[in-house]
C-alpha cells in the first residue's frame, strides 16, 4: 500500500478520533488538582493561629486530649491490648496488609472481639492489601467482622481505581484512636531480609479529637458500605483527659488542594524557628520545594530525614526525590539519609510547639490522589519527644552536603530527571 494511502482517513474515523481525544482530555482534567502554595510571611507562631490553620483544613481545634507516641513493633502490642478490651466497636483502616505473624495476631484479636459481640468494621485498600489472602479474609468474615476492600478492580471503579486509601487508623469504642504509619505486615514487626523492623511511629489518642478520626473512617466506610453508622456510642461526649490541643486534616475536596497538602504548606509557611521532617517518600513538587527553601532562606532551621537508596523499599521514589536536593541544599536545608532500614514514620515538627503525625508522604500522590490523614498536635512535650527521635535517628544517617552532592555523575542527574517525570504516580 502506498504510504500516502494510510493518511486517507474517513470522516467517521476522524470524528471518532476527535471524540477519543476529547474524552482523554476530560478525564485528564478531572484528575487534575489545584496546587497549594502559602505566599504570606509568618507574623505569629503556629500555636497562636492554630484555629485558623485547622479551619482552613476543614477541621476544628479540640482541647483536653491525651497523646502518646507508640514506636516500632510495640504498636502491635498496644493496639491488640486495646482491641481485647473493646466492648462496643473496633474500626480499622489500613493500606498494606499481608499474611504473616503480624497479620495473624491482629486477625486473632479482631475475631475474638467480634465473637464477644463487638462490632468490627474493617477497610483494607484493595491494591495495598492484595497480600491478605482469601483465607484470611474469609476467617474475618466468618467470625462476624465486616470487611470491605477499598476500590477493588472492577469496571465501575475504572475512574477511581488509582485513588487508594493510604490511611492507617484504628478506633476502639470511639474512645481511643491510633493514627500513624504502621501497616500490618511482618516488616513492621521484626527483622526481615537481614534488616531491622521498619522504623515507624504512631500516635495513640484519647479525647475529643478521636471523634474527628472517627469521622475520617466514616467517610471511607460510607463510600464502601453505602450506609453510615449513626451510632452515638461511636461519637461519645469526651471528658478532658490531657492537655494537648489537636485537629485532623483528611479531606480531599474535588478540584481543591487536599487538607493534608494545605496543612503542610501552612505549617512550613508559618514556621519561624525550626522545621524537622521525617518521611519515607520525600518527593516534593516545585511549590513544596520552594516553600522549604524559602523557610531556610529566612533563617528557619529546616531538616529533612528520608531513607537512603540502600534502605528504601522504593528506589524509584528515592531517585525522583533527589531532583530537588540541590535546590534545597543551596537554600540551607539540611538533608539526612537514614541507613539501617526503611524509615517509615511521617512526622513534621514546627518551632518546638506543634507537630503533625499521620499517613501522608511528602509527595503528590499523598497530597493530590490518595486518601490520607494527619493529626496536628500542639503539645510541647510531644513535640520535644519527636525532636529527640529525630536527633537519635540522625546518628544513623549520612548527612548530604552541597559540595558532595554537586559531584554526582551525569548519569545520576539524568536518572533523577527521568524518574521525576512520574512523580505524581509514585
Amino acid at each position: 500500500m502506498h504510504p500516502i494511502a494510510l493518511l486517507n482517513f474517513s470522516t467517521l474515523e476522524l470524528w471518532l478520533g476527535g471524540i477519543v481525544v476529547l474524552l482523554l482530555f476530560v478525564i485528564w482534567r478531572l484528575t487534575q488538582h489545584q496546587e497549594c502554595g502559602f505566599l504570606g510571611e509568618p507574623e505569629e507562631g503556629i500555636e497562636n493561629i492554630l484555629p485558623a490553620i485547622a479551619g482552613l483544613c476543614h477541621s476544628t481545634v479540640s482541647e483536653g486530649n491525651a497523646v502518646e507516641l507508640i514506636k516500632g513493633p510495640d504498636f502491635f502490642n498496644r493496639v491488640i491490648a486495646d482491641i481485647e478490651k473493646a466492648s462496643h466497636s473496633v474500626h480499622l483502616e489500613t493500606f498494606l496488609w499481608q499474611d504473616g505473624k503480624a497479620s495473624d495476631r491482629v486477625i486473632a484479636a479482631l475475631c475474638s472481639a467480634a465473637a464477644r459481640g463487638v462490632c468490627v468494621r474493617i477497610i483494607a485498600d484493595a491494591r495495598g492489601s492484595s497480600g491478605l489472602s482469601s483465607a484470611s479474609r474469609e476467617k474475618l468474615k466468618g467470625a462476624g467482622c465486616h470487611l470491605h476492600l477499598f476500590h477493588p478492580w472492577r469496571p465501575m471503579n475504572l475512574g477511581r481505581f488509582n485513588i487508594r486509601t493510604h490511611r492507617k487508623i484504628v478506633i476502639i469504642d470511639g474512645l481511643i484512636a491510633y493514627v500513624g504509619g504502621h501497616c500490618i505486615t511482618d516488616a513492621w514487626l521484626e527483622e526481615t531480609d537481614g534488616k531491622p523492623a521498619f522504623r515507624d511511629l504512631t500516635a495513640r489518642l484519647e479525647g475529643a479529637v478521636v471523634n474527628q478520626v472517627q469521622s475520617t473512617f466514616g467517610e471511607n466506610w460510607t463510600e464502601s458500605e453505602c450506609a453510615p453508622f449513626a451510632d452515638k456510642q461511636c461519637f461519645p461526649v469526651h471528658e478532658k483527659v490531657g492537655g494537648a490541643k489537636a485537629h485532623v486534616a483528611s479531606l480531599r475536596p474535588d478540584g481543591c488542594p487536599s487538607a493534608v497538602q494545605v496543612l503542610y504548606h501552612l505549617a512550613i509557611g508559618t514556621a519561624g524557628k525550626s522545621i524537622y521532617i521525617q518521611n519515607p517518600y520525600f518527593l516534593p513538587d516545585p511549590a513544596g520545594a520552594e516553600a522549604l527553601a524559602k523557610a531556610a532562606r529566612r533563617g528557619v532551621d529546616v531538616r529533612i530525614m528520608t531513607p537512603s537508596v540502600e534502605s528504601t523499599d522504593s528506589f524509584f521514589v528515592t531517585y525522583a526525590g533527589h531532583f530537588h536536593f540541590e535546590r534545597l541544599l543551596e537554600a540551607g536545608v539540611r538533608i539526612f539519609e537514614y541507613q539501617p532500614t526503611l524509615l517509615h514514620q511521617k512526622t513534621i515538627t514546627v518551632d518546638g510547639t506543634w507537630c503533625g503525625i499521620g499517613s501522608a508522604n511528602f509527595d503528590d500522590r499523598s497530597f493530590e490522589i490518595n486518601d490520607e490523614i494527619v493529626v496536628g498536635i500542639a503539645e510541647p512535650s510531644i513535640v520535644a519527644d519527636l525532636e529527640r527521635v529525630f536527633e537519635q535517628d540522625s546518628r544513623d544517617c549520612v548527612e548530604i552536603t552541597l559540595e558532595k552532592w554537586r559531584e554526582r555523575s551525569l548519569f545520576a542527574k539524568l536518572r533523577e530527571r527521568l524518574f521525576y517525570l512520574f512523580n505524581e504516580q509514585f
